[in-house]
């Protein structure tokens, strides 16, 4: 759960990235990075290795200050996507807000994809994480010959209860829908448990608006937030 000081008036939000091995988890906190007010974010953590991009996790730490004087401050981290490493995934996902799944368009990477949802929801559980924080899915390198149609993506996306957001990003294209999309679904479960707008005076149109702004995008409208829609 979101981590507040109330003696330094400061509310960090955690949020994972998380995913098969080369999905494009580093490859969504890279384009989050460079579009980021220089001023407002901090420093991209990466370690790569020869067998998947990120051994342990990138931490991407961003800050704004709300109009009633609170400090947020949003962290973003991936996990490794290889099987060996699941340990350190399941220490990662300890005390997360919201959860981003990045998953392969590609028809090949069905099973890979299922494979680390399924382990997603098994480590949620192993760390006792509520039922009721949020995942959001994209799904990347729509860019990929063999992938699967948009119609699918929607039948997807009716089928389950997550929003789920097309992505290409290697060319940015879906990272800060995706981001966006999963902030805002946090602030609705922040709000339910603790009250970040109501009590902490955080509201979600100027979490939203702070965040879009410093990616350099349109504040988003309440349907674009669920992506290809999420069914009931």
């Amino acid at each position: 759960m979101a981590q507040v000081d109330f003696q330094h008036r400061e509310i960090a939000i955690k949020l994972v990235y998380y995913g098969p091995a080369l999905s494009g988890k580093t490859t969504n906190l890279q384009k989050i990075h460079e579009r980021m007010d220089p001023k407002r974010r901090g420093r991209l953590l990466t370690l790569d290795t020869k067998e998947d991009r990120t051994l342990y996790f990138d931490l991407l730490p961003l800050a704004f200050k709300s109009a009633s004087g609170v400090t947020c401050k949003v962290k973003l981290f991936t996990v490794p996507g290889q099987v060996m490493h699941n340990t350190t995934r399941k220490v990662v996902l300890q005390g997360c807000d919201g959860v981003a799944f990045i998953a392969d368009s590609q028809i090949v990477e069905t099973k890979n994809n299922n494979e680390s949802f399924a382990n997603l929801k098994a480590n949620m559980k192993e760390n006792r994480l509520d039922e009721e924080i949020p995942i959001v899915i994209q799904f990347n390198k729509r860019d990929m010959p063999k992938v699967r149609t948009d119609d699918e993506l929607k039948r997807i996306a009716a089928r389950g209860k997550e929003p789920v957001f097309p992505a290409t990003a290697i060319e940015g294209k879906g990272v800060p829908e995706t981001f966006l999309g999963l902030a805002a679904a946090t602030w609705e479960m922040l709000e339910k448990k603790i009250g970040l707008g109501s009590k902490h005076g955080i509201p979600k149109t100027e979490l939203l608006t702070a965040l879009s702004k410093q990616l350099g995008v349109e504040t988003p409208r309440p349907e674009q937030l669920l992506g290809l829609g999420k069914g009931g």
